[in-house]
C-alpha cells in the first residue's frame, strides 16, 4: 500500500466509512481523484487532492456558498484540510454527458442548466472567490504560446509575435468585461453536471468541481456550457439558450453577445494551450484529439466584429492545417529553444 492509499484508509476509518468497499471513479485533468464508497446504508465519495499540487480549502469554501444558495453541490461529511481528503455526499453516475449520449433531451437538460446559471447571476458574490481579473487572462491565454503553438511549429514563439498577441487581448479585455460580475463556476459544462430527477426546479441540478470557481463575467459559464471542447453542441439549441438566459437576466443582448464571443475566445484560446500542456508535461495523450474542435470553436468567437484584429492574429499566425487535424504524439513536441514551464 501506497503512503498515500494508507492516508486515504485512515481518513476513511476516521469517518466511520472503514467497512465500505472502495471503488474507483475517473479523474479528471488535474491532480485530485475520487473514490466511491460502498455499504449496504449507502454510499459516499472521497476527494483524494494531494498537498501541495491540490487545496481543498477553495473547493469547501465554494460548496459552503452553493448550497447556501439552495443549489445541489455535494454536502460536506467530513474533510481533513491538511492531507487533501473530503468525504461527499454521493450525487450518482447521472451525469449530463451519459444521459445526453444516452438520448436524453438536450432542451430538457441543457434548458435546467441555463435557468441555473440565470439564478446564480442574482447572487452577491461571497467575497471569498478569487477575480478572474486582466493578468489571469493573459496569462492563461499565453500558455497557446507557451506549449501548443511551438510544438505545431517546431520553433520557439518569436518574441515579437508574443508581444502583438498579449497587446491584442489587452484591447480586447473591454469587450470581454461587458457582461456582469457574477459568481462563475468556471468549468460548467456536461462532465461536471449531475441530473437529480427525484430533487425539483433548480436542485435538479447536481454542481461538481466547483474548487476553481471566481468573480467574472456571466458569459464564461454559459460559454463553458455551450461551447464544449468535448462534444459538439447544436448551433440552434446554442442560440435557444443564450437567449433564454437573456430573457432570464435582462441582460442588454448587444453588451452580452460581445462579452460571449470574447470570453469564449479566451477560454478556447487556454484550453489549445493546457491540452497541449496536459500531453507535454503530463503526459496524457488523450485531449490532443480535441484540439480540432477547440480550433473551430476559436474562429466561431473570433468571427465576432469587435475581435477582428484578433482574428487577424490568428490567420497569420495559425495555419488551417494545423487547426483540422489532431496533431500525433509523436511529432508534437517542443523544440529546442522553447522553454516548458
Amino acid at each position: 500500500m501506497t503512503d498515500r492509499a494508507l492516508l486515504l484508509q485512515q481518513f476513511v476509518d476516521k469517518q466511520g466509512w472503514g467497512d465500505a468497499e472502495v471503488r474507483k471513479l475517473a479523474g479528471d485533468a488535474s491532480f485530485r481523484r475520487y473514490v466511491r464508497l460502498e455499504r449496504a446504508a449507502g454510499t459516499a465519495v472521497v476527494m483524494d487532492a494531494p498537498p501541495p499540487k491540490e487545496n481543498v480549502r477553495p473547493f469547501l469554501n465554494v460548496a459552503r456558498a452553493l448550497t447556501g444558495f439552495g443549489y445541489s453541490a455535494p454536502r460536506v461529511m467530513g474533510a481533513d484540510e491538511e492531507q487533501g481528503f473530503v468525504l461527499l455526499e454521493d450525487l450518482g453516475d447521472d451525469s449530463y454527458n451519459r444521459l445526453l449520449a444516452a438520448g436524453a433531451s438536450e432542451t430538457e437538460l441543457y434548458g435546467a442548466a441555463v435557468d441555473l446559471l440565470a439564478d446564480l447571476a442574482l447572487r452577491d458574490v461571497p467575497a471569498s472567490l478569487p477575480t478572474f481579473d486582466d493578468a489571469r487572462i493573459l496569462r492563461e491565454v499565453e500558455l497557446l504560446l507557451d506549449w501548443t503553438w511551438p510544438a505545431l511549429a517546431q520553433e520557439p514563439v518569436p518574441a515579437g509575435m508574443r508581444e502583438e498577441f498579449r497587446g491584442l487581448w489587452q484591447r480586447a479585455l473591454p469587450t470581454l468585461r461587458r457582461s456582469k460580475s457574477v459568481v462563475v463556476h468556471f468549468d460548467y459544462h456536461v462532465d461536471n453536471l449531475i441530473w437529480l430527477s427525484n430533487r425539483q426546479g433548480l436542485a435538479r441540478v447536481g454542481l461538481l468541481d466547483f474548487q476553481d470557481a471566481v468573480r467574472g463575467p456571466a458569459a464564461l459559464d454559459l460559454v463553458s456550457l455551450l461551447e464544449d471542447a468535448r462534444r459538439d453542441v447544436p448551433a440552434e439549441l446554442t442560440e435557444a439558450m443564450i437567449r433564454r438566459y437573456l430573457a432570464a437576466t435582462g441582460n442588454p443582448a448587444a453588451d452580452f453577445r460581445a462579452s460571449y464571443a470574447a470570453v469564449g475566445a479566451q477560454r478556447n484560446t487556454r484550453i489549445l494551450g493546457v491540452f497541449g500542456r496536459l500531453w507535454l508535461r503530463d503526459g496524457k495523450p488523450g485531449y490532443l484529439k480535441w484540439l480540432p474542435r477547440v480550433w473551430g470553436l476559436v474562429e466561431r468567437d473570433l468571427a465576432h466584429p469587435e475581435l477582428a484584429a484578433l482574428r487577424g492574429w490568428f490567420d497569420r499566425h495559425v495555419p488551417i492545417k494545423w487547426r483540422r487535424i489532431a496533431p500525433s504524439t509523436e511529432t508534437f513536441k517542443l523544440p529546442e529553444g522553447a522553454a516548458s514551464q
